[in-house]
């Protein structure tokens, strides 16, 4: 028999944990809209009670998206974590409070320091306490893998018997192999189902051993009704579980596992390169379906076993993904039709003539700068286009820069425009990009410490599209900036001004 397994992601909570990927509200709204069209169950959308932001966003995304996906967002087992959690995610139809707390004999000694039961009565509590707010209450034991099973088990009973309706059994730190874990989930399946057959069993697996994938399939396999993922394997550490690994291992090997997902797969591809773009965080070139070599033969003996048949070297095909088999190279003399053809095959909408048009523009400036243009610099373009705020009047623009390098006093002078103010300033740095953004940070006047710089190819070919990934850290909190042009300079100030953008929007926020 066929079983339909619920997806919850968790890459606006769990993924975003990530030094340097944090969203702001439209970004994270965005990103979950996304989501929706992906089809995910659920999403877990922040952790509301560690900052009026994250509270902000997670209240959006329950209002925007909350009419058709499920919206859950993490509490500690305290009742004013469950409260902050209520009043975030219940503009949306079908809201469930999520508690976590640690069952495992370190995590009860050396985090709460108290006694065994004492920890599992404060979890019973707090589920109780959920209750009185909404019907369904999930309860995730947290480092479940290195638990005693007999305690965690008992934590279990008490909270499903206090009315939890989902429980999650996290491999918290990663320390699970995949019969240990899928045999752990086979006797908690086996001991839940006679207790309450209605409640759901969970799993949420890191990637610290590289077994996540793995890990969250042996548990699958062993009777887990619902896995906890994020897209591109985005966490804390090593990463959670990667949910396009896991979606299509079960559409790919059905065979096996008898088991299925709503996802619409064809996004997953989209859905990744949104992520990539949103957090500046690249996914490695040979990372397993949505890395842009998963598809990608350069053997002469696959090529020949390709052209003869695609299954030959391939388990499933490119299009599943939302990948294309073959690119259209495009030139300044394709016209608008060729055009207009991979933007909307890349997912974008041409409908508004005009706008359409100044898309175009630019792609003829990229073409006659690149020659031959692909795929993915057609994404980047569509992407950034008309990507900014015009509303926001205290964000900053770029408006001209020069850079003059040498071995003694490498010099930069910035002009910006802020609303319909321009400043103009000059910096002497240690090279370039730090004279620039010395320039950069006399004019906006906020003291920002650089704490990364990374300059990506984009495409191929020596006029090839340059992304610039910065992060800066101010008020103790790490901001991210990117920005892409053909002069790697330009893109390492816009990034910057990026990154600066972000700060201002995010003490907006807080007010």
């Amino acid at each position: 028999m066929e079983r339909n397994i619920i997806v919850l992601d968790t890459t606006l909570r769990d993924g975003e944990q990530v030094p340097g990927a944090k969203l702001n509200v439209e970004q994270k709204v965005e990103f979950a809209q996304q989501l929706k069209r992906l089809g995910v169950d659920i999403i877990e959308a922040g952790f509301p009670a560690s900052s009026a932001g994250d509270f902000q966003a997670v209240q959006q995304i329950a209002r925007t998206v909350g009419d058709t996906v499920s919206i859950t967002a993490l509490a500690r087992a305290v009742q004013k974590d469950i409260e902050s959690v209520y009043e975030s995610i219940k503009p949306a139809q079908n809201p469930f409070i999520h508690i976590v707390l640690g069952t495992s004999n370190i995590h009860v000694e050396k985090k709460f320091n108290r006694s065994k039961d004492a920890v599992l009565e404060m979890g019973v509590e707090a589920v109780k306490y959920a209750k009185t707010l909404l019907p369904h209450v999930q309860y995730s034991t947290e480092d479940a893998s290195r638990s005693d099973f007999e305690y965690l088990w008992a934590t279990i009973e008490a909270v499903v018997k206090a009315g939890a309706t989902i429980i999650n059994v996290p491999d918290t730190v990663g320390y699970a192999v995949p019969d240990e874990f899928g045999e752990l989930i086979r006797k908690l399946n086996e001991r839940l189902k006679n207790v309450n057959p209605d409640v759901l069993l969970s799993v949420h697996c890191h990637n610290d051993l590289g077994l996540a994938t793995a890990n969250t399939l042996a548990a699958i396999k062993n009777g887990a009704d619902k896995m906890e993922v994020t897209v591109n394997g985005l966490g804390e550490r090593a990463g959670n579980t990667s949910l396009e690994e896991v979606v299509m291992s079960l559409k790919v090997r059905d065979n096996f596992y008898h088991a299925q997902t709503a996802i619409r797969t064809a996004e997953l591809l989209r859905t990744s390169k949104l992520l990539t773009l949103l957090t500046g965080l690249d996914v490695q070139v040979n990372k397993a379906i949505t890395g842009e070599n998963a598809f990608a033969h350069s053997s002469g003996i696959h090529q020949d076993g390709l052209l003869k048949d695609k299954q030959v070297y391939e388990i499933m095909a490119p299009e599943d993904v939302g990948a294309d088999s073959m690119e259209l190279i495009l030139t300044a003399r394709s016209g608008r039709h060729a055009f207009k053809n991979t933007v909307e095959r890349l997912g974008f909408s041409t409908g508004d003539s005009d706008d359409f048009e100044q898309l175009f523009q630019k792609f003829l400036v990229l073409a006659d700068a690149k020659k031959e243009v692909y795929d993915h610099d057609v994404f980047q373009l569509a992407s950034n286009h008309g990507n900014h705020d015009a509303s926001a009047k205290e964000l900053y623009e770029l408006v001209s820069f020069q850079v003059i390098t040498n071995d003694l006093y490498p010099t930069a002078t910035v002009k910006l425009k802020k609303g319909t103010e321009t400043f103009r300033d000059s910096s002497v740095g240690e090279g370039q990009i730090d004279a620039l953004y010395g320039a950069i940070k006399g004019l906006v006047g906020l003291d920002v410490e650089l704490k990364d710089y990374k300059i990506n190819s984009l495409s191929r070919g020596t006029d090839a599209i340059g992304r610039v990934n910065i992060r800066l850290e101010y008020g103790g909190k790490t901001y991210s900036g990117r920005a892409m042009d053909t002069d790697i300079i330009k893109a390492s100030a816009m990034a910057f001004l990026n990154g600066i953008n972000a700060i201002i929007l995010d003490n907006q926020a807080g007010r």
